[in-house]
């Protein structure tokens, strides 16, 4: 077991009461499963993806990863678990402008202290395997949209994750595009072991989830 959830819940305060973004929520994802979370907006699926390591509090539940129950440990243990076995891919990228391509594949390897020719040498390594070597030097607004989601991939596995956590990754991309990228993820899935829970709306992008959940106004429902 890589990571479960059992009976999740959180709750927001709103001005017509308690709403339940999640409602006990429980799920088990293994070692080297493609998790795809689908659901109408507002169905809790960003909520799950951000609470499961502790971006959101849970208001209740238990969260279980590697073996070790995480939804209970102090916020400098969850970002030491997200530093080290976590990688995040965002739908609008969420790259530093001012940083080159390498500079920002190399920002997790900066905040785990890694020695910097160590960093530069696994940074260069990971853009050769998602085929920028050539764009190393640029700065994201000198990449495509498509260039720029696979940088963000790079980043992601570049300090060589557990478990990769996507929202929306192909959300503000063509359809050509989404195609790529959704190869790259079941690539990176497939070589690396590396497990990902991707949330998306797209249909397309669901049928590559080897697990599937589906959410509706905050519980999971059989589709």
């Amino acid at each position: 077991m890589m990571l479960q959830g059992d009976k999740i819940v959180k709750q927001y305060n709103h001005k017509g009461g308690l709403i339940n973004a999640l409602d006990h929520v429980s799920f088990t994802v293994e070692k080297g499963d493609f998790v795809t979370v689908t659901g109408p907006s507002g169905s809790g699926k960003s909520t799950l993806l951000l609470s499961l390591f502790g971006l959101i509090r849970l208001s209740s539940g238990t969260v279980i990863f590697d073996g070790k129950r995480i939804d209970d440990v102090s916020d400098r243990h969850l970002t030491d678990i997200r530093k080290k076995s976590v990688g995040y891919i965002l739908q609008h990228f969420a790259l530093i402008p001012y940083l080159t391509t390498l500079q920002n594949v190399m920002m997790p390897l900066a905040l785990e202290k890694i020695p910097g020719t160590e960093q530069l040498k696994r940074a260069a390594e990971i853009l050769d395997y998602v085929g920028l070597s050539d764009r190393m030097q640029h700065l994201p607004r000198e990449l495509s949209a498509g260039q720029q989601q696979r940088v963000a991939i790079a980043r992601s596995i570049v300090h060589r994750p557990q478990i990769i956590m996507a929202d929306e990754p192909t959300g503000n991309l063509d359809p050509t595009l989404s195609l790529e990228i959704l190869e790259f993820l079941k690539k990176i899935n497939r070589e690396n072991k590396i497990t990902i829970m991707m949330v998306t709306h797209s249909p397309v992008a669901a049928e590559y989830g080897t697990m599937k959940l589906h959410l509706n106004e905050g519980k999971i429902v059989n589709l």
